[in-house]
């Protein structure tokens, strides 16, 4: 059996070798800041693990993440149920991602596509139809980035080809590009502007 201390030493390695990826990181924050200054939505789909990654940071941007401003457009492709079931049921589950951004997307908005292999075909059928709409697509991955990178339009590729040090490491990215976003709310307006760092409002302690 693993030890704990093995396991944290693993946790710790994944989270230090994240340094090398720092400028894809950055780069995909600054997009996604981009998406929201211009009346842009951030879209995000995953499965299992990658789902909940999915619905949390949404959900941290719709509420808050630290600082009180205004609701940001955040939506996560992973919660109705009836959508889910129903296109799985009548067209298959390899869709139901897709079938949603051809009904709710358009070009000023962005795709978090979180796929820990880089190989889940409703991830991949999502981030076609996310291309066709004139959409960014962000790829969120590991296993040295799979099939996702080849059709994204910027990729992170976490440094591992173990599942739960990919997730930790995704749920940690997610939360820097929150704080990121909210760093860059202007203090007057509440727009997004890069750059405009700042007090946008009290920290506050989330109950998330």
């Amino acid at each position: 059996m693993k030890t704990f201390i093995s396991e944290l030493e693993q946790h710790k390695a994944v989270i230090e070798g994240l340094a090398d990826c720092s400028d894809a990181i950055e780069a995909a924050g600054a997009l996604l800041i981009k998406t929201l200054n211009q009346g842009g939505k951030i879209l995000l789909c995953g499965n299992g693990g990658s789902a909940a990654d999915c619905q949390h940071i949404a959900a941290e941007l719709v509420v808050q993440y630290q600082k009180s401003r205004k609701a940001l457009a955040a939506i996560a492709l992973t919660t109705d149920s009836s959508i889910l079931t129903a296109h799985s049921n009548d067209f298959g589950f390899e869709t139901v991602y897709a079938r949603q951004i051809e009904a709710i997307a358009g070009e000023k908005d962005c795709l978090i596509a979180i796929s820990t292999s880089g190989r889940s075909k409703n991830i991949l059928k999502a981030v076609d139809a996310a291309r066709l709409k004139g959409m960014v697509v962000i790829g969120l991955t590991g296993c040295e980035g799979g099939e996702l990178v080849k059709h994204v339009t910027h990729s992170v590729i976490i440094p591992s080809n173990v599942t739960a040090r990919i997730q930790e490491a995704h749920i940690l990215i997610g939360h820097w590009w929150c704080g990121a976003i909210e760093d860059c709310l202007d203090t007057e307006d509440r727009a997004l502007t890069v750059g405009a760092l700042g007090d946008a409002g009290a920290v506050a302690e989330g109950a998330h």
